[in-house]
């Protein structure tokens, strides 16, 4: 093999394994944000752990990118006091 072929294939995984390094830490990056969005306390597996106000209930819930709960409904009027107590840092929490 060429001197060319092994250097286009070399650059080529360097290129992929740079990609990959860079999409890890854009997950975590998110993840991290999410996190200090919102700075609820978090389960194990990184859900929030708040009092759900349309059903009056324990929940550990993932955040969406901007740190509304999942189960989010935006035509429900329980689920946007829930956000606006999120972003206000008074959302009901549970250890």
């Amino acid at each position: 093999m060429s001197d060319g072929g092994r250097w286009r294939r070399f650059l080529r995984s360097k290129l992929r394994s740079a990609g990959r390094q860079v999409e890890a830490a854009r997950r975590e990056y998110e993840t991290a944000r999410k996190r200090a969005l919102a700075d609820l306390p978090t389960d194990e597996d990184g859900r929030a752990r708040i009092v759900c106000r349309r059903y009056a209930e324990r929940r550990a819930v993932d955040l969406d990118e901007e740190a509304r709960p999942v189960c989010y409904d935006a035509d429900h009027t329980d689920c946007q006091g829930c956000v606006e107590d999120i972003r206000e840092g008074q959302i009901e929490t549970w250890e």
